[in-house]
């Protein structure tokens, strides 16, 4: 679905996120950044006096270069929101080329079909989909099993299994039926779908600030009005002191004292934390919800759909005593043949891989009568002359042995215990009234969940399944996954119950699931992840949806939460050592010529001034653009302590923002005076 960028300032985009710096420049539209609108301010406060004093004759060389390089500051504060937004829109635009003019096969209640544009689609049609044919809408299959590309919406290539009945149900409008024929029952109208919802977030129309953001404004925004009382103030004392000032010098002093660098950049870290998101296929519903996601200690996973591949499959044939491997195998496959349930196929593959044959070669024979599986019997199994072929629940099975007149054997009541003590369940096979076998079926956990689970715990944060099985099965699974704990037989409202439980305890939790009984607790969740192939409960439910349905990318949200959180002290600790620095450019050469003794203040040694001054403003005005890769990519996360990270974070960005200045403004001093420009 998405394309990687291979630098940030592609050429593109970073022409179209040029023009809309000059847009940006809009006071209406710059009033969200307050830092930002000042230094606008005083870009136009000093062109003005570019303007006088040229008509009155005063040199107007130093002022108008101080003029440039203000609206410099702005303009290329301006890019680096421009350019985040940019990314979403090209990201948008690719979305759009993906739409096709879709139609639709709707049922009508008569039970005719009758062919309408996507766009006339509402919200609970019914629609029939088969072999080939595109998905016009988002819904929920209600009859049927395919298998479906979802390759045009995720960016993935593998195919997936949807069918009806379970939480594997979802599709999603513009994905596409390989094989199978299925009937779907639309959840949203035109406007609603998912496909929508990225548009509309990748072109951050919903954005909010998030608390963080909107506290670091506030601080940003006290500074701001600090100095700019120290400014409006400093003329009087300057006076005092026999100091004469000008409105271009004090205006260049609260530029370069105010946290420009940071409020420049603080728009563009948001918008790049949710499309670096999107790189993933996690579609994010709240700003608030990624950086709640850096904060996280606690992630609640559902077992089925979420650790678990969603079924259970067959994973060993156990034959009886005096009873052959091949046999056993062959009654279960022709016992497997007409049941069509997620188990029942994974038997039907057990089978063939055991055998070394292939789908072509497997025949059933002449006469047969197949006997499907239902809920009712909790059986299925196959008629074939006088034998009666039966595989199923334990207790069906044992019932109908012993009406043909057999029994359970002591040994194999053993061995389905033994089976069941480990989590699994077994299934047994019968072959008129002698029990041959059991066949073991056991939870598969996803690939790569295992060695994820522990790299969350190495992030500090707790992992705890939360699932409907006995305590045996929870048990199980958990030790084999990895997991921190386990609660077992939660039914919804004890999985609601034990969020508000750790939330009271002062957790932040990350809930995963797929369900509709899990919507109850994806509601409640700080940050809540819906698979894309759960039910349509789920997805409304959770403030983020992971296209790929694939659980282990909740390492990848919790990395980008706390990506936005470093990044975003990162680049304010970078930005006040800035400052920090600047006075040491400024005040020197504002008092030092009344007061020589504060010529030791000028470590720099700049040549004079308006020299300091100019250069000051300029390296206020290159820093900006040199961070933007920062600000877009954001700070890498390392797994380590907090402390750690706090000294790690004050050693580069905090010395780095110190030094940097010294450098910078000491080279500008220099190549301004080589070319005479004060």
């Amino acid at each position: 679905m998405t394309t990687r960028n291979k630098t940030v300032f592609e050429p593109k985009l970073a022409l179209r996120a040029l023009g809309r710096s000059f847009y940006k420049l809009n006071p209406f539209s710059l009033w969200r950044n307050p830092v930002m609108l000042i230094v606008e301010i005083g870009s136009l406060v000093t062109t003005v006096f570019v303007i006088v004093w040229a008509i009155q004759g005063v040199n107007i060389a130093f002022v108008l270069q101080v003029s440039i390089w203000l609206w410099f500051t702005v303009i290329f504060a301006n890019f680096a929101e421009a350019l985040a937004e940019a990314q979403g829109t090209a990201r948008a635009q690719s979305l759009r080329k993906s739409r096709q003019d879709l139609f639709a096969r709707r049922i009508l209640p008569n039970s005719e079909i009758e062919k309408i544009s996507a766009q006339s689609l509402r919200k609970d049609d019914i629609i029939l989909v088969e072999d080939g044919e595109v998905i016009a809408s988002d819904g929920e299959i209600i009859e049927g099993t395919s298998l479906v590309d979802e390759s045009a919406i995720t960016g993935e290539s593998a195919p997936v299994i949807r069918e009806a009945g379970g939480d594997r149900s979802g599709v999603t409008g513009g994905s596409r039926v390989l094989s199978g024929k299925i009937k779907i029952r639309i959840t949203a109208n035109p406007g609603e779908t998912f496909l929508d919802s990225m548009i509309k977030m990748v072109e951050s129309a919903r954005r909010h600030k998030t608390p963080n953001e909107i506290a670091l404004e506030i601080l940003l925004i006290g500074l701001t009005i600090l100095f700019l009382v120290v400014v409006i103030t400093l003329p009087a004392l300057a006076g005092y002191m026999g100091v004469r000032t000008t409105v271009p010098i004090l205006i260049a002093l609260l530029v370069c004292l105010m946290p420009t660098t940071i409020g420049g950049l603080l728009p563009a870290i948001g918008i790049a934390g949710m499309d670096r998101l999107l790189q993933h296929n996690i579609i994010a519903l709240s700003g608030r919800a990624i950086e709640a996601a850096g904060d996280v200690d606690i992630v609640l996973l559902d077992k089925t759909g979420t650790i678990t591949l969603g079924n259970r499959m067959a994973t060993e044939f156990i034959p009886a005593p005096d009873v052959s491997r091949e046999e056993i195998i062959e009654a279960a496959l022709l016992a497997s043949l007409a049941d069509e349930t997620p188990e029942g196929r994974s038997i039907v593959v057990l089978c063939k891989n055991e055998l070394g044959i292939k789908g072509r070669d497997i025949r059933a024979p002449e006469g047969s009568i197949f006997i499907p599986f239902s809920v009712q019997t909790r059986m299925s199994g196959i008629n074939v002359s006088d034998r009666r072929i039966r595989k199923g629940s334990v207790d069906a099975v044992r019932e109908f042995i012993e009406s043909a007149g057999g029994s359970f054997s002591e040994l194999i009541s053993r061995q389905v215990d033994e089976v069941a003590s480990h989590g699994d369940t077994p299934l047994v096979i019968a072959d008129n009234g002698r029990v041959i076998g059991i066949i073991r079926l056991k939870d598969v956990l996803k690939q790569g969940i295992k060695s994820r689970l522990a790299q969350l715990r190495q992030m500090g944060i707790r992992s705890v399944m939360i699932t409907g099985d006995n305590p045996l099965t929870a048990a199980s699974i958990a030790a084999e996954a990895g997991l921190d704990d386990f609660v077992a037989q939660a039914r919804p409202e004890i999985k609601l119950e034990a969020i508000r439980r750790y939330q009271t305890e002062g957790h932040l939790l990350a809930m995963i699931g797929d369900g509709t009984n899990d919507a109850p607790a994806l509601a409640q969740a700080d940050v809540a992840v819906a698979m894309n192939a759960g039910t349509q409960a789920a997805r409304e439910a959770a403030n983020m949806i992971d296209l790929d349905s694939n659980p282990t990318k909740l390492l990848d949200i919790v990395e980008v939460g706390k990506q936005i959180l470093i990044t975003r002290g990162a680049l304010t600790t970078f930005s006040i050592a800035n400052d920090v620095s600047k006075y040491f450019a400024i005040i020197p050469a504002i008092f030092a010529a009344a007061y020589p003794q504060l010529g030791i203040l000028n470590v720099m040694h700049l040549s004079s001034p308006l020299s300091a001054v100019l250069s000051a403003v300029i390296f206020n005005a290159v820093v900006i653009p040199m961070l933007i890769p920062i600000a877009l990519r954001g700070v890498r996360f390392r797994t380590r302590s907090v402390s750690t990270l706090l000294k790690l974070n004050l050693l580069i960005y905090g010395i780095g923002g110190l030094i940097l200045p010294f450098i910078g403004i000491k080279i500008f001093d220099l190549i301004i005076n080589l070319l005479k420009l004060v």
